[in-house]
């Protein structure tokens, strides 16, 4: 039997009509959808029909899970990956099942998708022609600026996660000193 293939899919960030047609379609083909939170999911699967088995895969079972998604890649099964918006693995569960898929020798397909970082450099009014993207930001504020001086050169934007509550006032103290 030949080998499966694992499939990144990146979900849409805040409306589900961004998804894409060939997220769809590697949905449907897709033997199971392995997903942050399956209820989210669920509701993505459901507005365009599509019917698809789901196995939950976080940050708490990621280890474990990718071992047994392997397994099944290994007997033929064709793994879709997805988070709960944007695209798998830049700050969401992934990297664990691609690391064990890539060591394993099995094929891994990044369908293109939506991506909250280039949206917001985009939307910044920066300039985009050198950027560097530091994932989830540091909370101590000598933290943020040892990363700041030794991630990014002072020429460059730099950018990351933050949730709402926590950044407020969080652009000034990023911004150079």
């Amino acid at each position: 039997m030949a080998a499966g293939r694992l499939v990144i899919c990146p979900t849409p960030i805040g409306n589900l009509e961004d998804v894409t047609l060939r997220v769809l379609s590697a949905l449907r083909e897709a033997d199971v959808v392995a997903c942050e939170d399956t209820r989210r999911t669920r509701v993505l699967l459901d507005r365009y029909g599509v019917k698809a088995s789901l196995v939950s895969y976080h940050e708490h079972n990621e280890r474990s899970r990718a071992g047994e998604l392997v397994g099944r890649m290994r007997e033929g099964a064709v793994v879709a990956l997805v988070s709960d918006a944007g695209m798998p693995v830049i700050s969401d569960p992934g990297f664990e099942l691609v690391r064990a898929s890539v060591a394993a020798g099995l094929p891994v397909e990044v369908l293109p998708g939506p991506s909250a970082a280039l949206a917001a450099l985009v939307a910044s009014g920066l300039p985009a022609d050198a950027w560097h993207f530091a994932g989830r930001s540091c909370w101590s504020w000598a933290r943020r600026r040892r990363a700041r001086r030794t991630s990014s050169p002072p020429s460059r934007r730099c950018g990351g996660w933050s949730r709402p509550e926590r950044s407020r006032g969080r652009r000034r103290r990023w911004s150079p000193s």
